[in-house]
């Protein structure tokens, strides 16, 4: 497996076994990892220098407060600028990550067994971070259709009872790549406040939208819905910085912002001054690097739809409108076993566990394709030839 000639934020694969990082290092070096969440390119340029610069000047004491980093307007200028979404530096709290968040909203704003909707399939912490906390799952599968997955809004309002009181929202989702239009959304929220529900909109992958649409906040719908509304977001995902440990809530008013702030401040986690450096040079100079990205997970996008298409034509795979994931629904290939399974153990290539992703999950398999076309290649090549060799 050898690396293509690269530009700037590309990756060659010969440095692969010298990260320590969690997807080069869960797997034997004979096995290709396309499962977790991270990106195989560079990092952008402007967030290399900020994190050098910080390290030439031993700049690693104890950061500032957020506050006061001013990390809070950059953030909003950004929101504005990408999204066209104006909130305030007020409504900005910062944590450890993303998941993080989400079980400290389900044990501060919901009781034990109150129930929380969740649209399955769904990013594992979903379903755990509820299990985890005591609270109960109201699971309300997403329709696979055609050409996309589709929200069945009457199974959805059916399922909804008098003790739900949150809506997790992954949007865009993951792992089916749906970006959710203003109709769908909107009619979220009329179901939000029409059952009085809190929503944790999970807007991770916001800065990932692979068509030309722009990405909608939720939280953006109207003031009725802002106020019930925490957003979570990080820079983690669109700039491949997980590491660096640094998410963002927004909180849609000022009552929600107090009940979610009887957590003590040392229970949010500390703050990292290498997090805070990469953060602000993404979202004040990594744009151009992000758009030669989304440039290449587009094409990475046909790659894998092509592909499919031509050589697994039993394998129905809807091509995400937003994230570097393809849900691949391998039921109609009967393997005997769960996809992810038969292709690492038969092909040497780790893919995300369907069934983690809960029932819905079940002869599915998720396969990252945010890498160079050398790797992404000789991943499907490797799955073409243990289908062929059954």
């Amino acid at each position: 497996m050898n690396g293509s000639q690269m530009t700037s934020n590309s990756f060659d694969s010969t440095r692969a076994l010298r990260r320590a990082s969690m997807k080069w290092r869960t797997y034997a070096p004979d096995v290709i990892p396309a499962w977790v969440a991270d990106m195989d390119f560079d990092i952008a340029p402007a967030i290399r220098e900020a994190l050098t610069d910080a390290v030439a000047r031993s700049d690693l004491g104890y950061p500032l407060p957020y506050a006061r980093s001013g990390l809070d307007e950059v953030f909003c200028t950004r929101m504005q600028t990408r999204f066209n979404w104006h909130i305030e530096p007020r409504q900005v709290e910062f944590f450890s990550d993303v998941v993080q968040t989400i079980y400290l909203s389900l044990l501060n704003l919901t009781q034990p067994g109150d129930g929380v909707v969740i649209q399955t399939p769904i990013y594992p912490p979903f379903l755990t971070s509820v299990a985890e906390t005591g609270r109960r799952a109201v699971i309300s599968p997403l329709v696979q259709g055609a050409a996309s997955y589709a929200i069945d809004f009457d199974a959805l309002a059916a399922r909804i009872d008098a003790g739900t009181k949150l809506l997790l929202l992954c949007h865009p989702h993951n792992p089916t790549g749906r970006a959710f239009n203003r109709d769908e959304l909107m009619a979220l929220a009329a179901l939000a406040l029409k059952h009085d529900l809190i929503v944790i909109a999970d807007e991770i992958h916001a800065d990932l939208m692979l068509d030309a649409r722009p990405h909608i906040p939720f939280a953006s719908l109207g003031p009725e819905i802002a106020a019930r509304t925490i957003t979570l977001t990080s820079p983690s995902k669109p700039f491949n910085i997980a590491g660096l440990c640094l998410a963002c809530a927004v909180f849609g008013s000022d009552a929600l912002k107090r009940r979610f702030a009887t957590i003590p401040a040392h229970v949010r986690g500390g703050r990292s001054a290498l997090g805070i450096q990469a953060a602000r040079a993404a979202w004040t100079a990594g744009q151009p690097w992000l758009d030669e990205t989304l440039a290449k997970l587009r094409a990475n996008r046909t790659r894998v739809a092509g592909f499919v298409a031509s050589h697994w034509p039993t394998v129905r795979h809807a091509p995400p409108e937003a994230t570097y994931l393809a849900w691949l629904d391998c039921r109609e290939l009967r393997l005997g076993a769960e996809p992810f399974k038969f292709f690492l153990n038969r092909a040497r290539v780790a893919l995300s566990e369907g069934p983690a992703f809960g029932e819905a999950g079940r002869g599915f398999t998720r396969l990252n394709f945010a890498t160079s076309p050398t790797i992404l290649d000789e991943v499907l090549t490797r799955m073409e030839a243990a289908l062929k060799a059954r």
